[in-house]
């Protein structure tokens, strides 16, 4: 009688802690650690490393946004809109790498979800255009609010004011509940956060199932071809980018940025005569909201915006000038896309033989058209413009800390977590508040700090396992389909080990075309000045800002992602091959190997 083995990643009880990493999960809560309280559920559910939005070790107080997605995705998906294949996620760090568990949900509850959902999703996309209007208000308010929460300075003795208005309060009070503020800010902005993407999601996988049932063996390219071309507000801070650089040729100052100079002592020189005068009054009124970009996925307190460091945005517009003054263009190929995508759906449309068939088509796409401009945009008012506020508003936070000496830098706040960050604010505020004749817990707390960077420098070193746990019977969850790539014969494939020499590797066909190239592997934004024009870049995922690059290279692969991640919708907007979701691209190749990227079948070969 044979044995059946059930195919099972490690369990997360047994990944041994590396040399020197000891004590690292005291920099998190314990709600978000594997425990043994809860050792029988944790061993038997599926996890998998979300690399594609936290590649990096998790730095205590950056946890705070990994806290606030779970909880809020989860309440809509479960509580709110009852979607019926999903009950929502659960989240754990291991080593300081973030873990996510899609939770099943049984039979009997989906039968029982699956009118309410109906009723719910259909209420949603059935007034869509003002939903999404009314959630951009609610945006700009959150926003808005971050941005006006004052971080105060802690007097050496009140002012006036404070007694002759009866204010009755101190500014010890103001600092501490600002903190507040900033925390419930984020908490009620990810909530908006997942408010639309979960239905955008849905009503994408709708699509794909009708098309891979009416039209067996269709590419996912094809079908997310079907809604390509929106007009995406991602594109934004890079088109300004591009008119700065038109803008720069007109005037005949293309010659004053080649220099070695930052780029603010460039603008101040530029703002000495009318010509560069007008150039800098261009790029004033760009950065407001456009430079409030991340450059990289706006979810760590170090990855600065384009408004902090110029850096990044100058560097594309010296590329844009050179390539200009060749007489290239640098205009994504939008009508080519608009054009394709029409052609296609009218293509896949005269395939249908009744009229019930082509009704239903046409109401699939145009709801994957809707919802298509929400899949990217809510990320430029999430993690670019409010993170940029949220960040700088917490290296405030850090300033008034370092003021009073209870730490050294303000980047220290960072490696306390934020239940942590709230304590040593009440130390130090007490302290003040007796005029200084309560020692504060400096040793605790920099001591403390100090221990964790060595931690987190060891951490950055683990080869973080891609998954945990026993292999799902069944992947169905539309947001770890259309956003992680994650089906069940992809996860399963994780577990095959390849062959020494293996040179093929699999993933998503994310957008057409077949190129050969040299490859330039990177694992970070700094990175990206050093890929060369025609290479195949190569990297674990993609963020927004990465918008310069896809101007140069030939095609895309990466590690993570499905058929709606960026890396895919980015590739797809510029017309370039793309295969995504490989799982160890960044592992298999190495930058200068001569590779074929199929975007068609989702097949990339390392052909020397």
């Amino acid at each position: 009688m044979s044995v059946v083995t059930e195919k099972r990643f490690p369990s997360p009880f047994s990944v041994p802690t590396p040399a020197g990493a000891e004590g690292w999960e005291s920099m998190y809560a314990p709600y978000i650690l594997f425990s043994e309280e809860n050792r029988e559920w944790e061993e038997s559910t599926f996890w998998f490393y979300d690399s594609l939005h936290r590649p990096e070790v998790e730095v205590p107080f950056d946890t705070i946004v990994h806290e606030a997605w779970f909880m809020a995705a989860s309440a809509n998906v479960s509580r709110m809109f009852l979607i019926p294949a999903a009950n929502g996620y659960a989240s754990r760090i291991l080593n300081g790498r973030m873990y996510i568990a899609p939770l099943p949900v049984t039979p009997d509850v989906i039968e029982q979800r699956a009118p309410v959902f109906m009723e719910r999703a259909g209420h949603y996309y059935g007034h869509w255009p003002e939903i999404y209007e009314k959630w951009t208000g609610k945006m700009e308010a959150v926003i808005a609010e971050m941005r006006a929460i004052e971080i105060p300075h802690l007097p050496v003795v009140e002012d006036a004011s404070v007694v002759t208005d009866a204010r009755g309060y101190s500014t010890g009070h103001t600092l501490l509940t600002a903190y507040n503020r900033i925390v419930n800010n984020v908490l009620l902005t990810y909530h908006y956060h997942f408010e639309l993407l979960v239905l955008g999601y849905g009503a994408y996988l709708n699509l794909f199932q009708f098309c891979q049932q009416a039209f067996p063996g269709i590419g996912e390219q094809t079908v997310a071809n079907l809604a390509a071309g929106a007009d995406i507000l991602l594109f934004r801070p890079d088109d300004e980018v591009k008119k700065l650089a038109q803008l720069a040729l007109r005037l005949g100052i293309a010659d004053r940025f080649r220099t070695d100079e930052k780029p603010e002592r460039i603008v101040e020189r530029l703002a000495d005569d009318a010509r560069g005068a007008e150039w800098v009054a261009a790029l004033e009124a760009a950065k407001d909201p456009w430079f409030h970009y991340s450059t990289g996925t706006g979810l760590y307190h170090h990855e600065r915006s384009w408004i902090d460091d110029l850096g990044v945005p100058f560097a594309a517009l010296t590329g844009y000038i050179a390539r200009l003054e060749r007489g290239e263009t640098i205009d994504r190929p939008t009508e080519d896309i608009l054009e394709r995508r029409d052609r296609l759906a009218n293509e896949y449309r005269g395939l249908l033989s009744s009229a019930e068939d082509r009704a239903a088509f046409d109401q699939n796409v145009e709801l994957a058209r809707m919802v298509a401009p929400y899949i990217e945009n809510h990320n430029f008012y999430i993690e670019h413009r409010h993170h940029t506020h949220f960040w700088n508003k917490m290296r405030d936070i850090g300033d008034r800390m370092a003021e009073a000496g209870l730490v050294e830098d303000r980047d220290d706040l960072f490696y306390l977590n934020r239940w942590e960050v709230g304590e040593a604010l009440h130390d130090m505020v007490t302290h003040w508040a007796a005029y200084n004749s309560i020692p504060m817990r400096k040793r605790h707390w920099q001591s403390m700090i100090s221990r964790r960077r060595e931690i987190i420098e060891v951490l950055r070193d683990w080869d973080a396992e891609p998954a945990l746990g026993p292999m799902p019977p069944e992947i169905n969850e539309p947001f770890m389909i259309m956003l992680y790539g994650l089906t069940t014969e992809r996860v399963s494939a994780w577990l095959d080990t390849p062959e020494d020499g293996h040179r093929e590797l699999h993933g998503v066909a994310a957008s057409a075309g077949v190129v050969e190239g040299t490859a330039r592997v990177i694992f970070s934004p700094d990175e990206i000045p050093s890929v060369e024009e025609g290479e195949i870049l190569v990297c674990p995922i993609t963020a927004p800002s990465w918008g310069p690059v896809f101007g140069k290279i030939k095609a895309t692969v990466s590690d993570l992602g499905g058929i709606m991640s960026h890396a895919a919708i980015v590739s797809r907007e510029y017309g370039l091959p793309a295969v995504v979701g490989t799982g160890r691209g960044t592992k298999a190749i190495h930058t200068g190997d001569l590779l074929r990227v199929d975007g068609d079948r989702g097949v990339v070969t390392v052909l020397s």
